[in-house]
């Protein structure tokens, strides 16, 4: 079955529901679930994860992952979904590694990750909500990701296209990269890359690459001081014009007052 390429439209959406099957998906947030009721069966590339109730998995950014549900009892879990730029400091953790084994049972779940949850789900802040949801975040995270253990994306590989394609990007999207250079060093035609990014990304390579620098480069502007001139070059930007427009098309407004928005905690 096809992979989905979904877009999470906002930085942090979460969602109590009942379970069911969902088709196989892939997105740049980093994906929570928590298991309320019931069991759930996570997969992640082909490897399958059963879950019941307590239970608690991470689903790092661009990897392939799907749902399935085989109890006939109730069945209900909470989806937690948030750009990689609120995890601070964790960003390239997130970006870099994935989890060898994505689940935390119940048992040996701490109760800050909990805790974390059921705010975000129950007490939705009404102000600063940009800054709660990035301690919230955290909170997860520096509780969670202890628990696991981390291998590069690179080592998770499963020799499909779609993951090669993937890990190959985040490995080079600050270099001067092409279509035709990434296909002869992943040793595909040109053409059936380009039908990995419309077919399974529905994108082409271009807004791809250009979409992974900017998710870089806002995390840049966010947590760092750095010039905004730096930034488009360690993002893998070949001009300043190039990445103001490219940052204009997607954020409607320039990377300066981008970072002064955010810095004023809007």
């Amino acid at each position: 079955m096809r992979p989905l390429y979904e877009n999470v439209q906002d930085d942090l959406e979460i969602y109590l529901r009942s379970t069911g099957h969902i088709s196989p998906h892939v997105h740049k947030s980093m994906e929570c679930v928590y298991v309320s009721e019931g069991t759930l069966e996570l997969g992640i590339g082909q490897n399958f994860y059963h879950m019941q109730k307590g239970d608690f998995a991470l689903i790092f950014p661009d990897m392939i992952h799907h749902y399935q549900v085989f109890d006939s009892g109730k069945c209900a879990a909470v989806y937690l979904l948030f750009a990689p730029s609120l995890s601070g400091s964790y960003v390239q953790t997130l970006h870099q590694f994935c989890a060898e084994n994505p689940v935390i049972r119940a048992a040996d779940l701490h109760p800050d990750i909990l805790y974390a949850i059921n705010s975000l789900l129950h007490h939705p802040a009404k102000e600063h909500v940009q800054i709660l949801h990035q301690a919230f975040v955290q909170i997860i995270l520096s509780r969670a990701l202890p628990m696991l253990t981390l291998i590069s994306k690179n080592a998770a590989d499963d020799g499909d296209i779609i993951y090669q394609t993937v890990t190959y990007i985040a490995a080079h999207f600050t270099e001067e990269v092409s279509l035709t250079s990434m296909a002869k060093d992943m040793g595909y035609s040109p053409f059936a890359l380009s039908r990995v990014f419309s077919g399974t990304f529905h994108t082409n390579f271009n807004r791809y690459l250009n979409d992974t620098r900017l998710d870089y480069a806002v995390n840049l502007l966010e947590y760092t001081q750095e010039s905004i001139t730096d930034i488009c070059w360690k993002s893998g930007f070949e001009s300043q014009r190039t990445f103001n427009r490219a940052f204009h098309e997607r954020f409607r407004m320039t990377p300066r007052d981008f970072r002064s928005l955010r810095s004023s905690g809007s």
